[in-house]
């Protein structure tokens, strides 16, 4: 099974540089809305089977140009909803910088606990149960192989990709995940396989192919655990 963790695109709190969190009615900005236009074309000829988003609007919002052409529904999860950051929430990030809190966040992630919100550890835990979830379930679904769409948040996403790396979630900080990024986890029997990171390209289909639970790539596929990190690769 293999996901895309999407992440959404550019919202009028990344432009105004403050911390969303899971404030109502935080919307795509323009960029934010050409970026979400642009997904047809860059995932619109994969065989995607199934779309599952964060509940907020900015994730909505992403997804609904490539749902549509897809013919898909998309499902709402709240297990990859964004972190509660308590009382952090909508303040101005030049601010939240000064806060004891922030050196915690940024040298020691697992031991962050938002004040009144939720801690890093808590949210890399519900993430990594839904995705695993929904990968089993659509296995089963559709008896066999399945690409899929989970689109969310960027700590979010950054907290996955440890996992599935095998990183501590305090190294969670080294990975960028861009706003209309990327990400693809392959999970097999043997262990996840990070494919892509970030990406950014114009179109994301060079490391997609099947690869068998072996870990043995098929003819043109990029074996598994070969990483192609950044946006560079299309």
């Amino acid at each position: 099974m293999t996901v895309l963790l999407l992440r959404h695109g550019r919202s009028t709190s990344n432009t105004a540089h403050t911390l969303a969190g899971r404030s109502e009615g935080v919307d795509l900005d323009d960029r934010g809305r050409e970026q979400a236009e642009a997904l047809v074309e860059r995932l619109g000829s994969l065989p995607i089977r199934a779309i599952v988003r964060s509940p907020l609007l900015r994730c909505q919002r992403t997804v609904e140009p490539l749902a549509s052409a897809l013919g898909l529904q998309p499902v709402v999860e709240h297990r990859i909803v964004e972190v509660d950051y308590g009382s952090w929430t909508g303040r101005k990030i030049g601010e939240l910088v000064k806060e004891p809190l922030w050196a915690v966040v940024q040298q020691q992630p697992s031991a962050a606990v938002f004040p009144d919100g939720e801690g890093l550890a808590a949210v890399q835990a519900r993430a990594v149960a839904a995705v695993r979830e929904h990968d089993r379930m659509l296995a089963e679904e559709h008896s066999g192989d399945v690409l899929w769409i989970a689109c969310t948040h960027g700590d979010v996403i950054k907290a996955v990709l440890a996992d599935a790396l095998g990183s501590h979630l305090d190294s969670f900080q080294r990975i960028n995940a861009d706003p209309a990024s990327v990400s693809v986890i392959r999970y097999t029997t043997l262990r996840p396989f990070v494919i892509h990171v970030n990406h950014t390209g114009s179109a994301l289909n060079s490391a997609l192919t099947a690869v068998p639970a072996d870990g043995k790539a098929e003819d043109g596929a990029v074996p598994a655990g070969e990483a192609v990190v950044g946006g560079s690769t299309e």
